[in-house]
């Protein structure tokens, strides 16, 4: 018996599973993917076991189903069998499929069985992810023992079911907004003469430290963007050139953008 089983390895999974083995004997992990080349080489990798879905279903306490909204149907109709062998077991679907509730995993797996629902995003795979959950008809000891056994993802928040949706988005692709912001900002050194690989070291460098700092000090953003804004300095004429390109706006305008979109993929 495995502690932790994924089906589906792919950006996310592959990240979680990593997490997972930074912070659990691998051995204790197995794994499973549609191209099953592509499980066995993260496993080779991490020095975990590789299989089918229906052995990661069989065999596991907490089953990752790390296939997209659209394919779940499908993947949970498949090892729906292979569950209803085990009940009276304790085991626990958990779900990253964005759009998707705990009510809809249930449904189509065919039984109300327990069932705990992520949004993470992909720095877990190194660590700094944040990874919020909610769960379903769950015992009081599954979600502490998950989030023990996946330790190494970062920042574990509960939310209300309510907010997931706005959660994935804020959490899972801010990731790709800041990667574009890294990139913008390194384009405009380069252009007053900066290396591009000096330009992205100093880009990413002063947005961790940026983050770390607002997640520590516990002021509003905008009193420290105030903070860093000196009377006549360079500072304020670049905030107010991106003011003038609805800076914050189009920040605002992609999350709701992104909820929606998620919310129809649930549908």
């Amino acid at each position: 018996m495995y502690l932790l089983g994924f089906i589906g390895v792919g950006s996310m999974g592959g990240a979680l599973a990593r997490a997972a083995a930074s912070a659990t004997t691998p051995k204790q992990i197995i794994l499973s993917n549609r191209t099953p080349d592509k499980a066995a080489a993260l496993a080779s990798e991490l020095g975990c076991a590789a299989s089918d879905p229906k052995t990661v279903a069989a065999a596991s306490r907490y089953i990752f189903l790390g296939v997209k909204p659209k394919d779940m149907a499908d993947c949970l109709g498949q090892i729906a069998p292979v569950l209803e062998h085990r009940q009276g077991e304790r085991f626990v679907l958990v779900s990253m499929a964005a759009g998707l509730d705990t009510a809809a995993i249930q449904t189509m797996a065919g039984r109300p069985w327990p069932v705990i629902r992520l949004c993470p995003n992909t720095p877990v795979g190194i660590g700094k992810g944040l990874v919020a959950w909610c769960e379903r008809d769950t015992d009081p000891a599954d979600a502490p023992a998950l989030i023990a056994a996946m330790a190494g993802a970062g920042l574990w928040e509960q939310c209300p079911e309510s907010l997931m949706d706005v959660a994935s988005v804020i959490g899972g692709c801010t990731p790709a907004f800041a990667y574009m912001f890294i990139e913008a900002l390194s384009d405009g050194a380069v252009a007053c003469g900066m290396p591009r690989a000096q330009a992205l070291r100093y880009a990413a460098a002063a947005l961790e430290g940026a983050a770390a700092l607002a997640q520590q000090d516990g002021r509003h953003p905008g009193a420290l963007k105030d903070a860093v804004c000196s009377p006549g300095g360079s500072t304020i004429q670049g905030v107010l050139a991106l003011e003038k390109s609805a800076f914050r706006a189009a920040a605002a305008q992609a999350v709701t953008a992104a909820v929606e979109r998620t919310k129809q993929m649930g549908k």
